[in-house]
Parts: structure tokens; C-alpha cells; sequence
């Protein structure tokens, strides 16, 4: 390969390069600016009286499927029972 080639060969896979780093460093800023929404909307939920622990539990079950849910909430019934809990 001849030095010439060798340049543009090398430019090529800089300018990729560049590229994809570009389009992380956007979607990083992207993700804080969406974290910095949630965070307003729990301080506003927060602000109206809603418990923002209880919330965040809540979302994580609608996540998640119901089938999961009802097992592991039946094993948790279990645990207590054994530990006098309920």
C-alpha cells in the first residue's frame, strides 16, 4: 500500500471514527436531559403529596410480568407467614 492510500485509508476510518463518537457524546447528553426530566417529574409528583419511593416501585412493576410479579409476591406471603409476620 502506498503512503498515499495508506492516508486515505486512514482518514476514512477517522472521519468513522469521529463519527461514532459524535452520535455516543449526543445520545449522553440526550440521556441526561431525559434523567433531569424524570427527576422533575418526581419532584412535582413529590410536590403534590405522592410518595416518590412508592412511585418508583410502581414503575418498576409495570415493567416487569405479572406472572413474575404473583410468584414472587406469593413466595414474600410465604416468608412472612414463617417469620410470624402476618
Amino acid at each position: 500500500m502506498s503512503e498515499e492510500q495508506s492516508d486515505a485509508a486512514y482518514g476514512v476510518a477517522a472521519q468513522e471514527l469521529r463519527s461514532f463518537i459524535e452520535r455516543y457524546e449526543r445520545l449522553e447528553t440526550e440521556k441526561k436531559d431525559i434523567a433531569d426530566q424524570q427527576k422533575e417529574v418526581m419532584a412535582e409528583a413529590k410536590g403534590r403529596g405522592y410518595d416518590t419511593k412508592v412511585l418508583r416501585k410502581v414503575i418498576a412493576l409495570r415493567k416487569r410480568d405479572k406472572d413474575d410479579i404473583a410468584e414472587e409476591e406469593a413466595v414474600l406471603e410465604l416468608y412472612k407467614m414463617a417469620l410470624g409476620m402476618e
